[in-house]
């Protein structure tokens, strides 16, 4: 009984280990590959617990999303035809992605590390290649910032040949490290470059500043000509106001005037036809009399004074009075002379 104890503890011993050898997990992300006596098998499995045959059977799991980091510096040879300076890249970092379906062909090709063959090393070539044809001012600055587009167009469009199903989607490269001596001179070209940007930029302010001043005088200005502009024409129509309002005053005086003067005309001519109507040798003789006999002044007697009378030489005052009667006042006395004798 006791051998047929440990009989079944042996069996149970190997049957766990059995099972527990047999029983494995794919992580999410990740193919699994399998192997038997050292070949590859043409079975694949994805994520989750599998089931392979114990002890003959091993398997590896494939991350099918990786990053990968160079641990290795890079070495880059600079500009050879000017006597080119050794440069070192001290990360490299290559995001691939092996399509699940092109892993058994990519494993049995080129291995589970893969991308040692395939990238890393393809990497350094590359990096050689470019430092090569570039000087070191157009590695180290000019054109650094194509390095990661040309690794990745070169890397992909060799592997799309040689590894169809494994995509490059991204490469990262550090600046390189340079001799001390190399690199200070750089900052201080750079250094250099900064002061000239800042001085332009402060050049460009000063314009900017002075544009803006310029613009804010133009804009005064063209206020100020547009305020006097307004005010002139202000008083332009004042003026204009007012002489229109001295134009219709002065024909409206004009026209008052040339009534007046019409209506004065007018007048005149009809109390001159009515004169030339009314002034009969009759009417003038009524009037003489009637003028003699509203003079307050009548003098009697045989004589008329001296002072009616102008006397000429060799001529008495009283013939000379009787022949030509110069004045009102003789008739005068004549006529009071015939009333005397008359007994009026």
């Amino acid at each position: 009984m006791a051998q047929l104890g440990a009989i079944a503890s042996i069996i149970c011993a190997i049957g766990g280990a059995a099972l527990f050898s047999s029983v494995h997990k794919i992580e999410e992300g990740h193919t699994g590959v399998y192997y038997r006596g050292g070949a590859l098998l043409t079975t694949t499995s994805s994520p989750g617990f599998h089931l392979m045959m114990p002890f003959i059977t091993n398997f590896k799991s494939v991350q099918v999303i990786q990053t990968d980091r160079s641990q290795e510096q890079a070495l880059g040879m600079t500009g050879s035809e000017g006597g080119g300076v050794m440069i070192y890249f001290d990360r490299i970092e290559v995001v691939n992605y092996l399509v699940p379906s092109a892993v058994y062909d990519i494993v049995k090709n080129f291995t589970a590390d893969y991308d040692k063959a395939l990238i890393f090393n393809k990497v350094h070539h590359e990096l050689n290649q470019f430092c090569s044809v570039h000087s070191l001012q157009e590695v180290y600055i000019g054109l650094f910032d194509q390095i990661d587009e040309n690794l990745k167009l070169t890397l992909q469009e060799d592997l799309t040949s040689m590894a169809p199903g494994l995509i490059i989607q991204a490469v990262r490269v550090t600046k390189p490290n340079i001799p001390e001596s190399i690199r200070r001179n750089y900052e201080m070209m750079e250094a250099e470059k900064t002061k000239l940007l800042i001085s332009a930029q402060t050049q460009k302010v000063v314009e900017k500043e002075a544009e803006t001043e310029r613009k804010r005088a133009v804009i005064e200005a063209e206020k100020v000509a547009q305020v006097a502009e307004i005010k002139f024409s202000q008083k332009v129509m004042e003026k204009e106001t007012e002489k229109t309002i001295s134009e219709i005053e002065d024909r409206a005086f004009l026209a008052k005037m040339r009534a007046r003067a019409d209506a004065e005309f007018y007048t005149a001519q009809r109390a001159a036809e009515a004169n030339k109507l009314k002034l009969t040798p009759e009417y003038l003789q009524l009037m003489k009399f009637q003028a003699i006999a509203a003079n307050s002044k009548i003098y009697f007697g045989s004589e008329i004074p001296q002072m009616f009378v102008d006397s000429g030489p060799g001529t008495s005052k009283a013939s000379a009075a009787m022949d030509e009667r110069p004045i009102l006042g003789l008739e005068l006395w004549s006529w009071a002379q015939a009333r005397h004798k008359v007994g009026w």
